[in-house]
């Protein structure tokens, strides 16, 4: 991979991580899925680091993203609160 390729992949890895992360900050705010902000509630509760809690729950997003995108469905809503509520614990990435 040339140097060129790896800047522009890490300026996409960068910009998907600030969009996954604002999209989550907005679901805490807006209190929409409810899973959002109870699963930040939670994890703020236990003792972890806001980014942290951020991280963990852009990577949920992630998954369900992934998913969509891969079998032309829509969002699982259900599937994405039911991942929420059980953070810490990560759901296993689906193939």
């Amino acid at each position: 991979m040339s140097e060129q390729n790896q800047i522009d992949n890490d300026d996409e890895e960068t910009f998907a991580e600030a969009t996954l992360t604002q999209a989550i900050e907005n679901q805490i705010e807006s209190g929409e899925p409810p899973a959002a902000k109870a699963a930040f509630n939670k994890l703020t509760l236990v003792g972890y680091e806001r980014e942290d809690i951020l991280n963990l729950m852009a990577h949920v997003l992630a998954i369900e993203i992934d998913a969509m995108l891969d079998e032309d469905r829509a969002f699982n809503t259900e599937w994405y609160e039911t991942a929420l509520r059980a953070l810490p614990e990560l759901p296993p990435e689906k193939d």
